[in-house]
């Protein structure tokens, strides 16, 4: 089964792309560590208090899928330097 989330996300504290990319390197490092998932941003580039992020994982049971997408989730939700604001989770 494939488990696929968006995440858009709100940035503080962050006043150019550079701070920004220092954020999402570290929250992708730090998830890529912890889990086994791609996650990768794939929108608002090019602005540097916004930015959406895609993340996939596989596993042979959906709930286990689900439950390893939730994991991630909450692990952006406990970031101080950032909020989610919109998230659309599909199963494949």
């Amino acid at each position: 089964m494939i488990v696929y989330a968006e995440v858009e996300c709100h940035i503080y504290n962050t006043h150019s792309l550079k701070d920004k990319r220092s954020v999402i390197k570290r929250l992708i490092a730090k998830i890529r560590k912890d889990f086994n998932v791609s996650i990768s941003e794939i929108d608002f580039q090019d602005l540097w208090q916004r930015t959406k992020l895609a993340i996939v994982t596989v596993a042979n049971e959906l709930l286990y899928a689900e439950k390893i997408i939730q994991e991630v989730i909450k692990m952006i939700d406990n970031d101080p330097e950032l909020e989610r604001t919109i998230t659309t989770i599909d199963r494949l």
